[in-house]
């Protein structure tokens, strides 16, 4: 067999947080990257292969000499960087832009470091792998990717290898590991004899990985002899001390390789729903970070604002938390106390910096003097005009006081329950007219002679409420929908009882292995109390209390008199062990299809009832039963990131509670006494958008993103400015194209805006920056990601660069 090879990858997998916490796995870090430099002297071909730029940083700041040595190993070719991300991170959670500042970070890191990049991606133990990856891995200087997961018995997939190509077309050679990526002893030999049948086709080259790990240590003698001795058998392949980027290489000419257009799935489908808590942090950090980037950079533009160097550490902690063991829930229960302190970080940095940001424009802002008036400037974080619920809470409200927009027109306003006990506080609740990336100034009168309080509150009762354009009704003993009639269409969204809360049995272990559906039903929530909880002529809502054994949830639906959008409060006191709880939705529609967002982008499934990961938003659309036209609904919520759909019905996955860290086969002690994960409150928010016609046609990556970055509101005060009392930033032609990140370059005072396509449609579009007299012109594939380069002088040209800011 020695015309054929496997490549002896040389690599230690370490966790920094998994069954320990990140002091350990900080220390272990040390001690691995020790090992290997120490083999290295021992003999002179082995090479080792690592990845993830924070742990050269953990060793860069407390152990420099070994820093230096290691750098010194790099250059001479023998210590490989793979994965230029700033850590192996979950697959399927983080946002887009997360994954692109994986690569931002951690490959500008090493290029500045070691004055070397990764061409390799590498991701071996996440468990489950978007489809959107090869674009980003592409454009952030990486041309193929080595996993693990899912494995055969999860995933079919054509070959070892094969060609891994997203949405716009971008391929990237991918690899599967065959076995695993760790070897103790004389595994090693075993590993060699089981992989001699994987040779397939006209593939004769394959790698295979060695090295102690999970807690680190890294290839040992006992592996590197194993090489020299087994490449001695005359029935075994040859074995050779490789790398993953030489392996490429080499296979780059191989022709006839297959071509894999889907996402690579599923692997612990139980880790899209544990820890509801960490997921949370997560979504809620990457939204504050970006919103606060977007307007830093503006402020810093327009006002002289700084530009906060924060934000990298802010950054850093969100990827870092985004490790596939700390964000798919699977850690120890005293790691979730640091992935909170480092959110937390995150989150502070970002209110501070958006603080500066938005006051430093309001202040400018040109608000005429009027005792009667408190101005509250209201700030669009999106790219696009936007009309959303605004809560603010503010003293000094009285029975005569209207509130008017910048051009003197009355806006209907009610008061909802205020955050404060404490008399001489309301919470004013409103729905601003927003331009893009931009404010509108509304003025809060105490008394106006000409003008009157507008908007007449729409028909509600206990059990039911009404706009013009739907009647939404509940069951009065289960507290579940009973009705969502769309009046203007003649249509029931609902083919049965709906937002019914579904308690599963759930006895799997933290990672479900081996579980793909979750169906085991052990009962229902029923509702205890169901009243209008708040009435006026912004909003009706409906709050319906139900409980479960000893858990409590709570259900605020909002209907509004001028949004065809239901949103909902949900409040959980959950108590139960072993049980999953999801909220189910029976869409009436037949010949449906399933549309799940992911990661800068999109993607159909079957609706065979698995658990699938998701983004902010899930929509299921078909033809109406009468056959009179296309309906769906889609399912938009702030934190969580597990949906199933089993033929009509649409599940949420809201929590699920098993054991700490528990790992099949092991089999928890009866008597013993164990912590179990989301027990206690949580509260996120999901929303209704029953549509007519597709998704697209409804923008639901819009409206998801409005769900997940709400506007800012600031109470301001009389001055003069040079500001108008309405302005926009940013606008794009076209609605298929968002601008999700705005922020300030790396490496200059430049501005970087990246932008796109959400709806797998070509587009030529014209991106303005109005208030800088810029304008350009771009054309976007399907599915596209593009990141433009806006130089300060207004005479230089706008350049398209790569998601490391690098012109490519």
């Amino acid at each position: 067999m020695k015309d054929r090879t496997f490549h002896m990858i040389g690599n230690a997998h370490l966790d920094p947080v998994w069954l320990w916490q990140w002091q350990e796995g900080f220390q272990e870090t040390k001690a691995t990257f020790r090992s290997a430099l120490d083999r290295m002297k021992e003999y002179d071909d082995f090479i080792f292969t690592c990845s993830s730029a924070a742990m050269f940083e953990w060793v860069e700041e407390n152990e420099p000499e070994m820093f230096a040595e290691i750098k010194e190993r790099i250059q001479e070719g023998r210590w490989r960087i793979v994965g230029g991300w700033w850590i192996q991170p979950d697959c399927n959670i983080p946002n887009g832009e997360s994954f692109v500042r994986q690569g931002l970070y951690g490959q500008r890191y090493f290029q500045e470091k070691f004055g070397v990049t990764a061409k390799v991606g590498y991701n071996v133990d996440s468990f489950g792998h978007h489809g959107m990856l090869p674009q980003i891995l592409k454009k952030s200087g990486m041309d193929s990717y080595v996993f693990m997961r899912p494995a055969p018995n999860e995933k079919g997939l054509p070959s070892r290898l094969f060609w891994w190509e997203s949405d716009d077309g971008t391929r990237v050679m991918a690899f599967r590991i065959m076995q695993e990526y760790n070897s103790w002893g004389k595994e090693l030999d075993r590993i060699v004899q089981r992989s001699k049948g994987e040779f397939k086709g006209n593939v004769n080259d394959l790698m295979i990985f060695y090295g102690v790990g999970n807690h680190g240590g890294g290839p040992t003698k006992e592996n590197i002899e194993s090489i020299y001795r087994l490449n001695q058998d005359d029935d075994l392949p040859n074995l050779e001390i490789s790398t993953p980027e030489e392996y490429f290489e080499k296979m780059k000419s191989t022709k006839d390789l297959p071509v894999v257009h889907d996402d690579l799935q599923h692997h612990a489908s139980g880790c899209y729903a544990a820890h509801s808590g960490v997921k949370q942090y997560n979504r809620k950090a990457e939204n504050i970070v970006m919103t606060a980037e977007k307007y830093s950079a503006l402020a810093f533009w327009l006002t002289g604002q700084p530009y906060p160097d924060e934000f990298k550490r802010a950054w850093k902690n969100i990827l870092f938390n985004q490790f596939h063991d700390i964000l798919a829930g699977t850690s120890i229960e005293s790691a979730y106390e640091d992935a909170r302190n480092l959110y937390g970080e995150a989150i502070a940095i970002a209110d501070r910096a958006l603080n500066n940001a938005v006051q430093s424009i309001s202040w400018k802002i040109d608000i005429e003097q009027d005792e009667r008036m408190k101005p509250i400037v209201v700030f669009n974080p999106h790219a696009w005009h936007i009309k959303v619920n605004v809560e603010i809470e503010i003293g000094g409200l009285k029975p005569t006081s209207v509130l008017v927009d910048d051009q003197g027109h009355a806006v209907p306003f009610q008061t909802v329950q205020s955050q404060a006990t404490a008399g001489g506080r309301y919470r004013l609740n409103f729905l601003a007219d927003l331009p893009a990336m931009g404010y509108r100034v509304y003025k809060l009168y105490t008394e106006l002679s000409s003008t009157t309080p507008v908007g007449e509150a729409m028909n509600a009762s206990q059990f039911s409420m009404e706009n013009d354009r739907y009647r939404m009704e509940f069951d009065t003993k289960t507290g579940w929908i009973n009705s969502l009639f769309d009046k203007r269409v003649l249509h029931e969204v609902f083919s049965g009882p709906a937002a019914k809360p579904v308690v599963i049995h759930d006895r799997t272990d933290t990672w479900s292995h081996d579980t793909l559906h979750f169906n085991n039903i052990a009962g229902e929530f029923k509702a205890t109390k169901i009243y209008l909880a708040e009435h006026g002529p912004v909003k009706s809502v409906i709050r319906v209390k139900s409980e479960y054994d000893r858990s409590i949830l709570i259900q605020d639906f909002t209907m509004y008199q001028e949004k065809d959008q239901i949103d909902v409060k949900v409040t959980v006191d959950w108590r139960e062990r072993f049980k999953m709880l999801k909220l189910v939705f029976p869409i009436n529609a037949i010949f449906r299809k399933q549309t799940y967002e992911i990661p800068y982008g999109s993607i159909e499934r079957e609706h065979n009832g698995e658990e699938e990961p998701g983004q902010s938003w899930v929509d299921v659309t078909g033809v109406r039963p009468n056959h009179e036209g296309v309906y769906g609904l889609s399912l938009l919520n702030d934190a969580k990131y597990s949906y199933s759909i089993h033929n009509k019905e649409l599940s949420l996955t809201v929590l699920r509670s098993p054991i700490y860290a528990h790992h099949d086969p092991l089999v928890p002690d009866e008597d013993g006494e164990y912590t179990f994960i989301d027990q206690g409150i949580q509260r996120f928010e999901y929303s209704l958008l029953p549509h007519e016609g597709s998704w697209e046609d409804a923008e639901t990556p819009k409206r998801a993103a409005e769900l997940n970055c709400k506007p800012i509101s600031i109470i301001e005060s009389f001055h003069k400015g040079l500001l108008p009392q309405t302005d926009s930033y940013v606008k794009v032609s076209a609605d298929n194209v968002l601008v999700s990140t705005i922020k300030k370059a790396e490496d200059s005072e430049d501005l970087i805006i990246r932008c796109y396509e959400t709806n797998k449609v070509a587009a030529e579009v014209e991106i303005t920056l109005p208030k800088f007299n810029r304008s350009f012109k771009a054309a976007f594939k399907p599915s596209e990601i593009k990141t433009f380069r806006i130089q300060k002088n207004s005479d230089m040209p706008i350049r398209e660069t790569n998601l490391i800011e690098w012109d490519e």
